[in-house]
């Protein structure tokens, strides 16, 4: 199956604080939004953080789209929950775009294609 990959970033409130109960809620992710991710052809997930930047590592379906995922998660009441939730630890990187909370990065570099 061919799959595709997606980096995105996004920051954190640079509280210490807030840092570590944003780690907490995501040692222990709730089942319906691990639910949500995988029926919209997300495959593996990652997250990273340094200091208060994180990046998220997506491998997907071939099929997936961003739209597709958005329209699935404004009509799960336990998604918008969860992002409500968050909200209050994230904010967007200094170059999104307005209303942007999880920025996609372009690849500039892959040594398999060299």
């Amino acid at each position: 199956m061919k799959t595709k990959n997606y980096v995105l970033a996004c920051d954190l409130k640079d509280e210490i604080e807030l840092i570590k109960k944003y780690e907490e809620y995501h040692r222990e992710v709730w089942p319906e939004i691990i639910k949500s991710i995988l029926e919209v052809g997300v495959l593996n997930m990652e997250i990273y953080r340094t200091g208060n930047r994180l990046i998220m590592l997506m491998e997907t379906q071939h099929d997936f789209s961003f739209e597709m995922k958005t329209k699935a998660d404004r009509q799960n009441l336990k998604v918008q929950e969860w992002e409500s939730l968050m909200q209050k630890y994230q904010q967007a990187v200094p170059s999104a775009k307005k209303g942007e909370k999880w920025t996609l990065m372009n690849k500039i570099f892959d040594l398999k294609n060299l």
